[in-house]
């Protein structure tokens, strides 16, 4: 059982509980105009181009099977028509300038390095499974948290609850705890900003919610979009109407993921986006506190 990965990164503090090792798996329903993984949208693999890392030396285009690579200074360096994402040119830089989004793993193997970083977990760390979004590769993260369960590691899902209800549920029985993105409670806003309705992820929320996970939601708090009072009051009383005191950390907008959008020739919709002050953070943390729902910013 494989699935597409574009990293395993080690010693993370903020996907969840503890230090924690977090698989990103490749594939999302979601199109966020303000993701930070934009290398996790496309379930295919895909390979960017880092422009100040390459010297022009050609090896790329000499290996590359399709053609697809140009070596025009003043051209778009990867023909995205042509390539396939097989990473030939990637291995074939010894600069770092082509990296290659997304390579084929099994569970097993995933585990193993894992595996390696448990003597840093202690008692409260894990592995954790994002992506884009790991529920629409439920069998991959079944078998992987079968594993992880047997060796005695702790479990977490990061997940934007767009994804079958059928494969939340399949999981849940292995899942320690959720990170569960509610990002805007509009229908019709949602839509504009994600390119689908939030009605299955409200819908899936309430369903872990109601069989007991442990979850954690979480908002991408970004300025102008879902830090008004209104989005603010719907997100406090939809998470008070669960009946469990969930608790919600805000997640202020970043753009650590700039650069992938340039690798991988995207357009950036918010990349002039300003950067929300201390102060605004802070103003809605104290909103959500002051509506009965315990909230915390992620640092």
């Amino acid at each position: 059982m494989q699935a597409l990965i574009t990293n395993i990164q080690g010693f993370s503090l903020h996907d969840g509980p503890g230090i924690r090792t977090v698989v990103f798996l490749k594939g999302c329903g979601l199109s966020c105009r303000w993701c930070a993984n934009p290398e996790c949208i496309s379930p295919r693999a895909q390979t960017g181009f880092i422009e100040t890392l390459c010297t022009h030396c050609g090896k790329c285009a000499a290996t590359c099977p399709n053609a697809a690579i140009n070596t025009d200074p003043a051209g778009q360096r990867i023909d995205r028509s042509r390539c396939e994402g097989c990473g030939k040119c990637a291995d074939a830089c010894y600069y770092g300038a082509l990296v290659r989004y997304g390579e084929p793993m099994g569970a097993e193997e995933v585990f193993e390095t894992v595996r390696r970083d448990k003597m840093f977990f202690g008692d409260g760390g894990g592995v954790t499974a994002s992506g884009g979004e790991p529920l629409l590769q439920a069998d991959f993260v079944r078998r992987l948290f079968e594993l992880c369960k047997t060796d005695g590691i702790s479990t977490c899902i990061e997940t934007s609850g767009f994804a079958p209800s059928e494969s939340l549920y399949a999981l849940l029985p292995l899942t320690d705890r959720l990170l569960f993105d509610l990002k805007l409670m509009n229908p019709k806003a949602h839509f504009e900003y994600m390119g689908a309705s939030n009605e299955l992820i409200l819908a899936n929320a309430a369903m872990a919610s109601g069989r007991g996970a442990d979850i954690l939601f979480r908002m991408p708090l970004i300025p102008g979009v879902n830090d008004g009072a209104e989005n603010i009051e719907a997100t406090a009383e939809f998470i008070k109407a669960l009946g469990r005191n969930h608790k919600i950390q805000l997640m202020p907008y970043h753009r650590a993921g700039s650069g992938k959008y340039q690798a991988l020739d995207m357009p950036n919709p918010l990349r002039n986006l300003e950067i929300m002050p201390r102060d605004r953070i802070e103003a809605a943390r104290a909103a959500f506190t002051e509506l009965g729902v315990e909230c915390s910013i992620s640092e």
